[in-house]
């Protein structure tokens, strides 16, 4: 009799463990073969499918089979699973603790591997034909939902580093973080798909290691749109021979030191020269913003080159404008083309200004931090980073011009709007367009319905032809109290 009881549980035993392996090595295969035929194969004719405009038809016959293998590999792994657990329930079978133990642990290495192939399941593209989504589907979280396709951003792209920045990042316990979500959504820039080889060139790295030399590159595509860029796992370079910037009391209109920058993008290879006006700089936009202890040291403070015959200028004085708010405005942000001469300014009167530029032909950013200032490497297609109504005054100069686009500029303006607090004081500073343009720059402008605290059009003199106008104003913003 106990050689039978024990002849029994060795054949349950057997017979549950041929059961399990073979449903193991079957569910491996199958997610094997799947894996292969979604990621991969998807991964190399990735560029066919977004360039040429492949029809999804020619593979869609071969994904939805694997779909229908993977449902018929998940049905009968269930049905097994449903039987071992009758049988374990019933008194006469197998009722020794150990093979009770045994089909118990192999139901859970069953339930593990049904896990696994639950969800690459969900992983797969959904055909009609092959399965009918629900109603519900639509109020899932993006984290749960199956994804199309065109869903999948990290799909367009081959460079690895790119496929893993964007894939949404799952919170490890499962749970919804501290700030709501359940997962981390890294995000790029719309422009990035259009401008495919250039970020697949700029996240072509090695991890670990130093990044290249690309911050023009990494510039380009953030001034076509490609921004945010996306975050990298090397190490930026830095300047060969970096030496301590000069302390606060003397960076402020001192050229900072030339081995503090790398210059080897830009035209010029020093400040000597970026201060010259008779050498080939690379840029225009400043041209004289090098030049701290002649152009740069008066401005805001004195007034400069007032039209002859009128004697007007489109520039107003810091200490006339902070007159207009006493004591009110302490935080700003100077959306210019510039090395900080302003915020230098500002922070003489015990105001805080940020300094958003980028490096357009010259280091203007590492130029601002060298004066022991704060740069904001920035674009104009950015929204700002600030939380609403925080900021006492926004102060623009040479860089909103009449060659922006009317309805990019209400875009500009209505953000800026956005950051401003209410009785914040927008500083539109020099600004110029053709005479011709003028009006409609103006309702643009007055649009927002602030209050007009300084308001000036002069005519702007570098040119021989008299047909560009400067414009400046200080305006207010409203309480706007309902709503």
């Amino acid at each position: 009799m106990a050689r039978a009881s024990v002849f029994l549980k060795f054949r349950a035993s057997r017979w549950v463990s041929g059961l399990t392996v073979g449903l193991g090595i079957l569910a491996i295969l199958i997610c094997v073969t799947s894996l292969s035929r979604f990621y991969s194969l998807r991964s190399l004719l990735v560029t066919d499918t977004f360039s040429n405009g492949v029809s999804p038809e020619s593979q869609g016959m071969t994904q939805s089979e694997v779909r229908i293998t993977v449902e018929n590999v998940i049905q009968k792994i269930q049905q097994e699973l449903e039987e071992m657990r009758e049988l374990s329930m019933k008194p006469s079978s197998l009722s020794s603790s150990s093979c009770s133990s045994s089909m118990l642990k192999f139901s859970a290495f069953l339930a593990d591997i049904l896990g696994h192939i639950e969800s690459v399941h969900a992983s797969l593209p959904v055909f009609e034909g092959t399965c009918q989504q629900s109603e519900e589907i639509k109020h899932i979280h993006p984290l749960l939902k199956p994804k199309q396709q065109s869903d999948e951003p990290s799909s367009y792209f081959l460079v690895e580093e790119i496929r893993k920045y964007v894939k949404i990042k799952p919170n490890r316990l499962g749970k919804q973080n501290f700030m709501g979500a359940n997962g981390t959504f890294t995000s790029i820039g719309h422009a990035c798909f259009s401008m495919k080889k250039e970020l697949e060139d700029y996240m072509d790295y090695d991890i670990g290691d130093l990044c290249q030399d690309d911050w023009r590159l990494a510039q380009q595509l953030m001034v076509h749109g490609c921004d945010p860029l996306p975050r990298r796992r090397c190490f930026a370079r830095a300047p060969q021979l970096y030496s301590q910037p000069f302390p606060i009391n003397k960076s402020m209109w001192k050229l900072p030191d030339d081995r503090n920058v790398r210059w080897s993008k830009y035209r010029c290879k020093n400040f000597t020269c970026l201060a010259n006006n008779f050498t080939h700089r690379g840029f225009f936009k400043c041209a004289d913003c090098f030049n701290l202890s002649h152009h740069e040291m008066p401005r805001w403070i004195q007034l400069v080159n007032p039209h002859p015959s009128s004697n007007l200028t489109a520039d107003f004085l810091i200490p006339d404008v902070l007159d207009i708010k006493p004591g009110e405005i302490r935080i700003g942000l100077d959306f210019s083309i510039g090395t900080g001469t302003f915020a230098a300014r500002m922070k003489e009167f015990n105001v805080t200004v940020i300094s958003a530029t980028i490096n357009l032909g010259a280091p203007f950013s590492e130029t601002i931090a060298l004066r022991g200032l704060v740069p904001l490497y920035l674009t104009i297609n950015q929204r700002l980073p600030f939380f609403d109504n925080t900021l006492d005054l926004i102060h623009t100069t040479r860089f909103l011009d009449g060659w922006i686009d009317f309805v990019l500029l209400e875009y500009v303006l209505y953000d800026w709007d956005r950051v401003l607090r209410p009785g914040g004081l927008l500083w539109i500073d020099s600004f110029f367009c053709l005479k011709e343009d003028l009006d409609d720059y103006l309702d643009v402008f007055m649009m927002l319905r602030y209050k007009k605290h300084k308001w000036v059009v002069v005519p702007k003199l570098d040119k021989e032809a008299d047909r560009e106008v400067f414009f400046s104003a200080v305006l207010e913003k409203p309480p706007r109290p309902f709503g």
